[in-house]
């Protein structure tokens, strides 16, 4: 299986499977002398963690990482960073009843297929719980990137959406609820939504908007390796994502040009940021902003009918621990892709200035 790995200078390749001894990861060139907060990236984890709330899914895992290369008495070494996360609280027969079928919306038919056998344990390697290794990777990186601010945040569930833009929010909020929403009565609302679709035996799914403040001019290369190309290449990578927009994104097709284009101010700034922080592929200095959608989560707790690998069509019950909505856990995954985006782009402007 290849595309394992992610990044060009700051790559980070993972391993592992759901319901296998462990996931992990091994980060490689990582400067030398970052200095490495172990409890930051153990609280990143603990926000993608399962079973933290209500509406997630109630499988238990502490998700205690553990690194065994690449930091010394609290800094990187520049040698690779390797860490493992052991999975403690696997149930493989939740899946046993579809060891031989295919659930709809899912990889286990197309991963049949490409490679003749497939893991049905909870997917395998296509399972979101790769994502943890994922974020990992993306709290070093933002260790290294330091002045950088990478928040994200839950924007709409189903219908429900935020009716302001994000510099009318205080993203501070995010975390101050299970749904990661800033504002407070649309996040009750939202959970109340969430909560309801799962005693239906459902799911639903919604967007999280990520906000990039500080990042430096000049990130991104053109013609091919532009900023925003390589933000919806990490973003369209994680589980479930069905879409991207940065800036305006699609509701930019209704205005004119006179509108949408971006007037200077004297410093270099923009009086206007519909470019989303990104002009030709290069960051310009401005707040780098984009929406991901996420779909409702394939599994669903009622009966479905589905073929089984045979061709037969056969009736089948979801099983096991699922989330109702994945977009509450998914934010610190967002957050993390985005960093090692930065990370290896600010690492790549070094190479060039050399």
């Amino acid at each position: 299986m290849a595309g394992n790995t992610f990044g060009t200078i700051f790559k980070l390749t993972t391993f592992g499977e759901s319901h296998g001894p462990a996931i992990g990861g091994v980060i490689d060139g990582c400067p030398a002398g970052i200095q490495i907060d172990l409890e930051a990236i153990q609280g990143d984890l603990e926000r993608r963690k399962p079973g933290q709330s209500a509406i997630v899914t109630q499988r238990k895992e502490p998700d205690t990482v553990v690194f065994y290369s690449g930091i010394f008495e609290g800094k990187t070494t520049g040698t690779p960073i390797g860490f493992v996360i052991h999975n403690t609280n696997q149930k493989s027969g939740d899946y046993s009843h579809i060891r031989d079928s295919y659930r709809p919306s899912h990889a286990d038919y197309v991963y049949d297929k490409k490679y003749g056998i497939r893991d049905y344990r909870g997917g395998g390697r296509s399972s979101a719980r790769e994502t943890a290794s994922r974020v990992v990777a993306g709290a070093v990186a933002k260790q290294f990137l330091q002045d950088v601010s990478i928040r994200a945040f839950v924007s709409q569930v189903g219908t429900m959406k935020l009716e302001q833009d994000y510099t009318q929010l205080d993203l501070t909020l995010s975390e101050s609820n299970p749904v990661r929403c800033p504002d407070p009565d649309t996040a009750a609302k939202m959970e109340a939504y969430i909560k309801s679709v799962r005693k239906e035996g459902d799911t639903v799914g919604g967007v999280i908007t990520c906000v990039i403040k500080n990042a430096a001019v000049g990130l991104g290369e053109p013609v091919f390796d532009k900023l925003h190309a390589e933000l919806g290449r990490a973003m369209l990578s994680i589980n479930a994502v069905k879409g991207f927009e940065y800036g305006s994104g699609f509701a930019g097709v209704a205005m004119k040009g006179s509108e949408h284009n971006d007037q200077f101010n004297s410093d270099g700034s923009t009086k206007t940021n519909y470019s989303g922080g990104i002009q030709g592929g290069i960051s310009n200095g401005m707040d780098i902003y984009f929406n991901v959608a996420f779909k409702p989560v394939a599994t669903i707790i009622q009966p479905y009918e589905t073929i089984d690998k045979d061709g037969n069509t056969v009736q089948v019950q979801g099983k096991g621990r699922h989330d109702p909505c994945v977009v509450p856990r998914a934010v610190p995954i967002v957050e993390a892709m985005a960093a090692l985006v930065v990370a290896d782009y600010a690492l790549l402007n070094r190479t060039i200035k050399i």
